[in-house]
């Protein structure tokens, strides 16, 4: 994978700020990737860089970091907080405890429009 390859350690502000802003559109009930956050920021080999700025987000911004999930939706290991907090906006599992991204994938249509 290309991303994983390059150095790409100190992630700029201006990407982390565009990613934030990504997210802060994700709506209760639904979820994302970090593939269509890099896609949608028309960075689609990105998607690990995505994961990097969304572990440095700042407290203060209160981000809907749990709206996230990998290509398949399985959820961030360790983090069981973010599986509460999905059930709470009625997201539904499938059997194997990934989120039903049939049912929940949110894509930004205006962005993807163009």
């Amino acid at each position: 994978m290309k991303d994983y390859k390059e150095n790409k350690s100190n992630l700029s502000e201006t990407f982390c700020n565009e990613v934030y802003s990504v997210v802060r559109e994700i709506p209760a009930g639904s979820v994302t990737t970090y593939g269509d956050i890099a896609a949608l920021l028309g960075m689609p080999q990105y998607s690990r860089m995505v994961g990097r700025a969304l572990r440095q987000v700042p407290a203060g911004l209160n981000l809907p970091c749990h709206r996230v999930v990998n290509a398949i939706g399985r959820l961030v290991p360790g983090w069981d907080e973010q599986r509460r907090l999905l059930d709470a906006e009625g997201v539904s599992f499938r059997k194997n405890g990934c989120v039903d991204l049939r049912l929940h994938r949110w894509r930004d249509d205006s962005v993807l429009a163009d």
